[in-house]
């Protein structure tokens, strides 16, 4: 677990005592527009998530890991690697902190724990995060931590009557 440490936060694997917390988060609509969620998500779906949380990331294509305070363990956000091709050596990253939370560099401490679990454990190439162009705080956030422009796919996103711009942003390992 020592490679999914930091100096003030731990990611680890969802527990069924996480169900609250992700009832808060996915039922967030702050966070739809992001999760690409039109509608609320039940505890019981929610459960049935949790329990097949135990596949191994190379058969469910992705992994969910919870981001917590490493003194405290108070939960603060997720932080998913999805879309995983080891064929093609790439993943996408997403990251969500639960509003009371923010601004207090858990995303940044996430993403890099993240990045060199990705680039490191699991020897991918690249590391993608898709990102509207109003979201300025994730945008600032992976230009941070060197992922660059990649592409801008125009009018991609219908988010309260208007349409936004999705940017591509790659990281690629030049290890």
């Amino acid at each position: 677990m020592h490679t999914l440490t930091g100096t003030h936060i731990q990611l680890r694997a969802i527990e069924p005592e996480d169900l609250d917390f992700l009832f808060r988060i996915e039922n967030n609509q702050d966070f739809w527009e992001v999760s690409h969620t039109q509608t609320p998500f039940s505890k019981f779906l929610l459960k049935q998530y949790i329990e097949n949380c135990h596949l191994d990331i190379y058969e469910a294509k992705q992994l969910r890991l919870v981001i917590e305070e490493k003194n405290s363990l108070l939960t603060v956000g997720l932080i998913d690697i999805f879309d995983f091709n080891p064929q093609h050596k790439r993943a996408g990253i997403g990251i969500v902190i639960h509003n009371n939370y923010q601004k207090k560099g858990y995303a940044s401490e996430a993403l890099k724990i993240v990045v060199n679990y990705s680039f490191l454990d699991l020897h991918l190439h690249q590391l993608f995060a898709n990102i509207t162009s109003d979201n300025k705080k994730s945008l600032a956030l992976f230009k941070k931590h060197r992922f660059i422009e990649a592409g801008i796919k125009r009018d991609w996103i219908f988010s309260k009557g208007n349409f936004k711009d999705e940017i591509l942003f790659q990281l690629i390992n030049e290890k």
